[in-house]
């Protein structure tokens, strides 16, 4: 007798449908489990056994055969230890073989028969409500599962008899409810930065129109706080926008009790990270940086610091929004639509350009510690703003600053006039005005003549590349968004050339 039971596989977000397949015959004692599994599921057979003797059920002096369909698919992770369990209870008899056809099944055993969490469940849930199937899984994750669908069945579990005594029909198991995670009340708010209104009105900008964003500053000028405030003007996830980052967050099994959150991601990893911890990649190909902040900001904090080789690895992500991870044995894509945000000081003293100083190792200090950022790179970045230090008595003799809930409504009014230009185009109503194509801004944005005439001058004098010139056109696009206009008028192109000065100098020191 050969016992059935689904699970899946994980390319990437995607769930693949994997049959396991469970066989008790004739023959030596012990259990073989084959179809490519790795360490961590060929290690499952001692953490069943122990659950089943657990449960007070023995393993038949018999051979045992696991097989993994299909068997070329290579099958990685802990959550196989639930499946092959139930399908050993089927062909014990522990469960009726009809109960189980309708379920896909993931959890990860201990060894007293208590199912543990496990990640991905969120993409196990929706593949398996596309396939018009239930789910079981974990009871940790199963407010993580019920965001999949009102109506499918989940049973979330916290023991193999639990599932056991749920199909006997002498013990009920509730349906878990969707949970989200409540937003912190303590974000950072602008209102504590004093001072720096250029660079408060470039945060304002990046986050209306998701524009990449380059804070160039000395040393305590308040590049970091700016840059750590940009999450409380930032909006919350939409419903679509909730469910794709948090598909990544399960994959990735950061998912705290199974809650989601709409708060959009803020990664700000170190400057020794690795390429595989940015872009993703490892033995089992993870989830970058890059994908932790899809729909989110992508904090990198003094920025020259990181590997020239490492801050190449972005520029294929900032351009199509996705992250592809290519191995001899197979290739896996995750989405990585984020916003880059990054701060550096102009020379490695920090004080290059700053009055009264006098660098001892000269101009030289300066262009080697900006080379190492390509230029390809930084045309990729939109706004490029200096970041003066702040004068004591500006701290001192302050006045008021405006609150981060201020400048969020503004953010909020400029991204709804943006789904609505592009609901109206056909495009997702998530679509901002940086992630539109070449063709399309050059729709969008109508330019009268003089507006032009100044962009022609810029150009020439600048030598932007084509890329500069349509980010120069998104950014305009952006402040008029702000300023309420329906047209991108002179002084929109005006302050968005502006916003490439600083830019254009590293690019001529690198």
């Amino acid at each position: 007798m050969v016992s059935r039971v689904k699970t899946v596989a994980f390319e990437g977000i995607d769930a693949v449908p994997v049959d396991v397949q469970v066989m008790v015959a004739p023959g030596k004692v012990g259990i073989q489990i084959v179809g490519l599994p790795d360490k961590a599921v060929a290690e499952s057979r001692e953490r069943v056994q122990a659950a089943l003797h657990a449960c007070g059920l023995s393993m038949p002096p018999k051979r045992v055969t696991v097989n993994l369909a299909p068997a070329d698919l290579p099958k990685e992770g802990s959550h196989y230890d639930l499946p092959i369990a139930l399908g050993l209870m089927v062909a014990l008899g522990a469960v009726p073989s009809d109960t189980l056809a309708g379920y896909c099944v993931l959890g990860e055993l201990s060894l007293d028969g208590m199912i543990t969490p496990v990640a991905g469940v969120l993409p196990a849930a929706m593949r398996a409500n596309a396939l018009d199937m239930g789910l079981i899984c974990p009871a940790e994750c199963g407010p993580e599962a019920a965001w999949a669908s009102g109506d499918m069945p989940i049973i979330a579990a916290r023991s193999l008899i639990q599932i056991a005594n749920h199909f006997r029909g002498t013990q009920v198991i509730a349906r878990p409810e969707p949970a989200i995670r409540s937003a912190p009340a303590n974000l950072p708010d602008l209102a504590d930065i004093k001072g720096q209104i250029v660079a408060k009105r470039a945060l304002e900008v990046a986050a209306a129109g998701g524009h990449n964003l380059l804070m160039v500053g000395p040393p305590g000028s308040g590049k970091s706080m700016l840059a750590q405030r940009l999450p409380s003007i930032l909006p919350p996830l939409a419903p679509r926008e909730l469910l794709d980052v948090s598909m990544i967050a399960s994959i990735a099994g950061e998912l705290t009790g199974g809650k989601l959150s709409d708060r959009r991601p803020f990664r700000s990893p170190h400057h020794s990270a690795s390429m595989a911890a940015m872009v993703g990649g490892g033995l089992r190909a993870r989830p970058g940086e890059v994908s932790m902040a899809h729909r989110g900001v992508l904090f990198l904090d003094e920025l020259p610091e990181f590997s020239p080789v490492v801050l190449d690895s972005l520029r294929q992500p900032l351009e199509g929004g996705e992250s592809v991870i290519a191995r001899a044995n197979h290739r896996v894509s995750y989405p990585a639509k984020f916003q880059l945000v990054a701060a550096m000081n102009p020379c490695r003293c920090g004080m290059a350009g700053e009055l009264g100083y006098s660098c001892p190792r000269g101009q030289r200090c300066a262009s080697d510690y900006q080379s190492r950022i390509s230029g390809p790179l930084l045309d990729r970045i939109d706004l490029r703003v200096e970041v003066p230090a702040v004068a004591a008595t500006d701290l001192i003799h302050s006045v008021p600053a405006e609150p981060s809930q201020s400048v969020l409504a503004r953010v909020v009014a400029a991204r709804q006039r943006q789904a609505e230009r592009y609901l109206a185009l056909g495009l997702p109503a998530e679509t901002l005005n940086a992630h539109c194509g070449a063709n399309l801004i050059e729709d969008v944005v109508d330019l009268g003549g003089p507006s032009v005439q100044l962009l022609r001058d810029a150009a020439e004098k600048m030598k932007f590349s084509a890329r500069a010139y349509h980010r120069i056109l998104k950014v305009a696009r952006t402040l008029a968004d702000l300023d309420e206009s329906k047209a991108v008028q002179r002084i929109h192109l005006a302050e968005a050339i502006s916003y490439r000065i600083a830019g254009d100098r590293l690019a001529a020191a690198a």
